[in-house]
């Protein structure tokens, strides 16, 4: 720290607000003079997306070969903590050998709704599981001494208008579930950098939220670390500094180091908060130097194997009727889906990588099974979602003489793409009709999903087995393999709830919003929480998944029948293997508070454990809980309550599958009044249908929820999407010219998930997107000009642009 606080003392003023930008898309700026490095940021979370060559303005140009390891849907099925720090440690091994200082991930953010684009990125809807497996990877990666960023804080749960969106979200809601699971990362791992979110929160941008960054990160959890912007997240510098963060990336010629120069010379920012911001961002330099300088190269198998194992056990048995699965040796089996040759295997967007070898389902049943004894149709086309007659009628007769059936679908890679929310939860119509034509002439018949979230299954009740293999990486179809043949034992459990149909969901009413807003009016009933809460069918419940054995509950205990809120609770459980095969039982611990004046859900997860057992062995499992795990976030005390009362303590499979249960009286020490916010007829018996009125969620929230409509001619800010200042000549303009540069970037490849997600780019950019784009043809200066003019302040604002392109 002392050559930390020497270097700040020998900056000029200009050198320090020069470290709180980056150089270009994705290093920082070194200072020469003072032997201060740059260092690199790039991609993840699920592998390593170092450009090849040189950076275009998206950061999307082809990179180097990486290990492209399971998405966070498919890590967070496993519901293993230590599998997941492996991951950490090999991602951290792959950024060493490439020079890398921080790979930009883990993605923590709640699964509000299926339908949020990205939700292959993120890990569940529960913020305990969430935060236990951000935490995990956080500290793998970190024992290589290479830098995470936890991202992307926080409630940012949808891609539509992500940039510009102003999420309305009450404080139960917000600690209970949006924060909850970064904190519990924070504070189990403690991230190098945290990266903010592009979106607003109750009228606040991530960037400058005081509250969530100086409050909350750094004072309340304890954080160590610097706070990143999302490339192109920034809105106001200096009062970001202020707030909180540290570093702006990318760097963009937008004169934001002129800013934080001219605040501190005319007295609007104390010097200290500078230096306080320069400190974090030395310090991150000098330990990654410190891992850098040693060469370093990592075992590329290695990495495969542990890949396929990964996504072995992330995958999901859903189904299996007569126990169909696993296939038997030999037994003829047909393949059929062109996912089985041309895999589905991640996300895409900005996670989007070069893998270092790509496995198939087709190659690896025939390695596992022996020539001959599998059969392959294609039975859809990639590129054309209905229905090819040909394909299907071909698919049909393979399957014909085959003893089994296994057909690989799921959601093409259009379905799944940063900057797009999906519309529906529904598998191409060649998908489904596959399935149903096949099910309707075989009796044995087994689907294998490739999909980044929850689909609708229609013909669930046609097939006998189900297994979820969500987007496993280069290796997940070798992983896919070895659980069809039983090489594997399947152990993955849901970490997300599957709806029967969209309508079903807690958020269909209220999602995406828009064009200004999001109202989040179920509060905490997300996903289990709110289909237990109205007791509403659920396709597979969160926590779900069979094995190939069996495994008994046994010798529940708990250490005391009456404990208070400072004290901890110790609960045991035996869990038996009763099958005649090694397998392994992810152990679910629930809290339910039997009669709550606050409102709560009826249960949520405060514990889990992974445990593997041989046939006929047992093992106990402990659980410690904590006041934390009995506490609802009181609005009275801006704080951590826990109510006196009784709690149900259960354990089970899933969140309905509870084999054990006991319960236990707490005695709160510190009573308080419960306020109407907290103990609101409308969410204390909260409606089926979810439909909350706008003055019972206003309550809820404590203040009215700003309008959400555009007004013709309202005066437009750096912030304004572009789209909707159409009543200005030059903003129309400034629109077409975005709209003929994008085509001209994607007109080799026009129906292409990159594609798609810059169209959408496009339509929802913010101006101050230009400065990330425009290179050096534009800074902030322009987008002033640009502004007085849509604003209808023409003169003013040409001069401003005249003056600056002289700069």
């Amino acid at each position: 720290m002392k050559k930390i606080q020497d270097l700040i003392s020998k900056m000029t003023l200009e050198e320090k607000a020069s470290l709180c930008s980056g150089l270009d898309f994705w290093t920082t700026k070194p200072i020469e003079r003072l032997d201060i490095p740059s260092i690199m940021l790039t991609d993840g979370p699920h592998g390593l997306r170092k450009q090849a060559g040189a950076s275009d303005h998206l950061g999307l140009n082809e990179s180097v070969p990486a290990t492209c390891f399971p998405t966070a849907s498919a890590m967070a099925a496993t519901w293993n903590r230590e599998l997941i720090y492996e991951v950490g440690q090999a991602l951290g091994e792959e950024c060493r050998q490439e020079k890398v200082g921080v790979i930009l991930g883990p993605a923590a953010n709640i699964k509000r709704t299926p339908l949020c684009g990205r939700n292959f990125e993120y890990f569940s809807e529960d913020p305990y599981l969430s935060g236990e497996m951000a935490k995990s990877h956080i500290n793998g990666v970190q024992s290589q001494g290479i830098g995470t960023s936890l991202k992307h804080y926080a409630v940012n749960n949808q891609e539509f208008r992500r940039m510009t969106i102003n999420t309305i979200v009450d404080q139960r809601a917000l600690h209970e579930i949006y924060l909850a699971g970064f904190e519990i990362a924070i504070k189990g791992a403690q991230p190098w950098t945290v990266m903010c979110a592009y979106n607003r929160v109750n009228g606040t941008y991530c960037c400058e939220h005081t509250y969530f960054l100086n409050d909350m990160l750094k004072n309340e959890w304890g954080h160590q670390g610097l706070v990143v912007t999302d490339w192109g997240a920034m809105n106001e510098r200096v009062e970001a500094l202020e707030a909180g963060l540290e570093l702006e990336m990318p760097g963009v010629n937008n004169g934001n180091d002129t800013l934080i120069v001219e605040a501190v010379r005319s007295g609007a920012l104390d010097i200290t908060v500078l230096d306080h911001s320069v400190a974090r961002i030395l310090d991150l330099i000098f330990k990654i130097q410190e891992t850098l300088d040693k060469d370093f190269s990592y075992d590329s198998e290695a990495h495969h194997e542990l890949a396929r194992r990964v996504a072995g056990e992330g995958c999901v048995l859903l189904k299996n009727k007569n126990k169909l699965l696993p296939l038997k040796k030999p037994q003829q089996v047909a393949l059929l889906g062109a996912f089985a040759k041309h895999p589905r295997y991640q996300g895409a967007g900005s996670s989007y990588m070069n893998p270092t070898k790509l496995d198939t389902l087709y190659e690896e049943m025939v390695t596992i099974a022996g020539e001959g004894q599998v059969t392959y149709a294609p039975g859809y086309d990639l590129k054309n979602l209905q229905v090819d007659h040909a394909l299907l009628q071909e698919a049909i007769e393979t399957a014909k003489s085959a003893d089994v059936v296994v057909i690989h679908v799921g959601l093409p890679d259009v379905f799944e793409v940063e900057g797009l929310d999906r519309t529906h939860l529904s598998l191409p119509e060649s998908h489904n009709q596959l399935i149903e034509q096949v099910a309707a002439s075989h009796d044995h018949v087994v689907v294998v999903l490739s999909n980044g979230s929850p689909v609708e299954m229609p013909w669930i009740d046609k097939v006998d087995a189900v297994l979820e293999g969500y987007l496993g990486g280069q290796a997940g179809a070798g992983g896919v393999a070895d659980v069809l043949y039983g090489i594997v034992n399947p152990s993955g459990k849901l970490a997300e709830t599957f709806p029967l149909k969209l309508s079903d969901t807690p958020s269909y009413l209220y999602y995406p919003g828009g064009p200004k807003t999001v109202a989040y009016r179920e509060s905490l009933y997300i996903g289990y929480r709110f289909y237990d809460k109205v007791n509403k069918e659920v396709l597979f419940p969160f926590g779900h998944g069979l094995s190939y054995t069996s495994f008994a509950y046994e010798d529940f205990k708990l250490s005391h029948q009456e404990i208070n809120d400072q004290e901890t609770l110790q609960v045991q459980v035996t869990i038996r293997n009763t099958g005649d095969i090694p397998g392994k039982e992810v152990v679910q611990l629930y809290v339910s508070p039997v009669q709550p004046t606050a409102f709560r859900p009826v249960a949520e997860l405060k514990g889990f454990n992974k445990v593997s057992l041989a046939p006929g062995e047992a093992c106990q499992v402990h659980f410690s809980l904590d006041r934390r795990a009995f506490a609802y976030f009181s609005t009275e005390l801006n704080d951590w309550q826990v109510e006196s009362g009784d709690y149900r303590i259960l354990v089970g499979a899933s969140s309905r599958q509870i084999h054990l249960e006991g319960k236990v009286t707490v005695q709160s020490q510190q009573e308080v009044d419960i306020p109407l916010r907290d103990r609101l007829p409308a969410y204390v018996g909260f409606p089926a249908d979810a439909k909350i009125n706008q003055d019972d969620f206003e309550t809820l929230v404590g203040h009215p929820v700003p309008p959400n409509t555009i007004i013709r001619g309202e005066i437009a800010t750096i912030n304004t999407p572009i789209a909707d200042m159409q009543h200005s000549f030059v903003a129309r303009r400034l629109h077409k010219m975005m709209e003929e540069q994008m085509q001209a970037m994607i007109e080799d490849e026009a129906d292409s998930p990159h594609s798609l997600m810059m169209q959408a780019v496009m339509r929802e950019a913010p101006l101050r997107l230009l400065l990330m784009m425009g290179g050096d043809q534009m800074n902030r200066g322009m987008i002033n000009g640009l502004l007085l003019i849509i604003n209808r302040r023409f003169f003013k604002g040409l001069a401003t642009l005249l003056r600056a392109r002289r700069k």
